[in-house]
């Protein structure tokens, strides 16, 4: 073999090193999104894992099923505080908060019943923000805010850069819209999406998320149960979805090529936002009077506000009659500021939501009602006494 030849043998067994370096960055780490840019794979959100919530026998799958539909989802008028960590590993830089204020400011745009408001002292938050490097970006699920985390843990991470991520504010939407109570779109039951499934671990598998199988299958593979998600729609433009590379997707044969959600609240994003948590009128809340009965005529997910403003200071019991599975939370209003006192969950219980509490003449209070599913053909009730 002459030498010119051993050099163009040489050459080419480099070129073909590299056209395999290539195909694998191509099949591996190509950029949900951006995948005909060339730029490094995504960053993309792992949910923590919890128990699921379980009932008793005597509850039907129809109870059990609007119970997890509307279970985590906060009673309409909460004021959701959140704290950014300003100090230790949990911190971060100005820049970085404020992406994420901007994400709080993209769905109070939207118009709805929650508000938010950013704290200094962490025991005043339902939301805590840390920004630990290489912990991934996650969020608990509505009120696993609160039912879960240990007070001073965070319940938010940011993982990552965020001014470096072509995803700009949509990283913070994705991860407030989990706190607001949503899950992953693309784990919707109703999507018929058929994966290649070891396609989509190799690729989880691959920098930057760098997964074990048990979180890929949690947090792509998993399908959510039917009563965890709103009617039979699929909505691949939510805000809660993924992107998907080329060769993850076999069905439907129109996302074999990759699925890019367009950005933003989708349409759909925003009508469930607004079923859950529409504007409130505070000033039409009727007035609960002590030993007097009010009706409470709620289909599930619907909610009634009432006003109270007790003649004498002393200790009331507020409680619902009827067969209703109901969350009830009052708040203290302090100069149109809401604060919580005290609430009670009868969700899958045979029992009825229950709150005793000392109540102070010539103060203000609200209580909220949130229906989870009515479970007889008889009205309920909710009284003060």
């Amino acid at each position: 073999m002459t030498q010119s030849s051993q050099i163009n043998s040489y050459q080419v067994e480099q070129l073909l090193k590299r056209i395999e370096k290539i195909e694998a960055r191509l099949e591996i780490n190509v950029s949900p999104g951006v995948a005909e840019s060339g730029k490094e794979a995504h960053h993309f959100c792992a949910l923590p894992k919890v128990p699921p919530r379980t009932f008793d026998p005597s509850v039907s799958p129809e109870r059990a099923r609007l119970i997890r539909y509307i279970g985590k989802k906060w009673v309409n008028g909460t004021k959701l505080r959140y704290y950014f960590f300003e100090s230790g590993k949990y911190s971060g830089g100005n820049e970085q908060k404020e992406i994420v204020r901007q994400g709080f400011e993209v769905w109070k745009n939207v118009g709805i019943g929650i508000k938010f408001e950013e704290v200094r002292n962490i025991s005043e938050a339902e939301i805590r923000i840390g920004f630990l490097q290489g912990d991934g970006a996650w969020s608990y699920v509505g009120r696993d805010t609160i039912d879960l985390p240990k007070q001073g843990e965070r319940t938010m991470n940011f993982g990552w850069d965020l001014r470096a991520d072509s995803r700009g504010v949509d990283v913070p939407v994705h991860e407030i819209g989990h706190a607001l109570g949503f899950p992953h779109e693309h784990q919707n039951p109703f999507a018929g999406i058929v994966w290649d499934e070891e396609a989509v671990y190799k690729y989880f598998g691959a920098p930057p998320n760098n997964w074990d199988r048990d979180t890929t299958f949690h947090n792509v593979l998993r399908k959510l149960a039917t009563g965890e998600v709103e009617g039979s729609k699929w909505d691949p433009n939510s805000i809660m979805h993924y992107a998907f590379a080329a060769g993850l997707i076999e069905k439907p044969v129109e996302y074999q090529k990759g699925l890019n959600p367009a950005g933003g609240l989708s349409q759909q994003d925003v009508s469930q936002v607004r079923l859950f948590y529409p504007p409130l009128d505070e000033s039409s809340y009727t007035e609960l009077k002590p030993f007097r009965s009010e009706i409470l005529s709620l289909a599930p997910a619907e909610q009634k506000n009432f006003a109270i403003n007790p003649s004498a200071t002393r200790s009331y019991t507020i409680a619902t009659f009827g067969e209703l599975d109901t969350v009830i939370v009052l708040f203290e209003d302090h100069s149109g500021d809401l604060k919580y006192v005290a609430g009670d969950d009868d969700t899958g219980k045979d029992l009825n939501a229950q709150i005793q509490v000392r109540l102070y003449k010539g103060r203000r209070y609200v209580l909220r009602i949130r229906s989870y599913s009515n479970l007889a053909s008889g009205e309920a009730s909710v009284m003060l006494w």
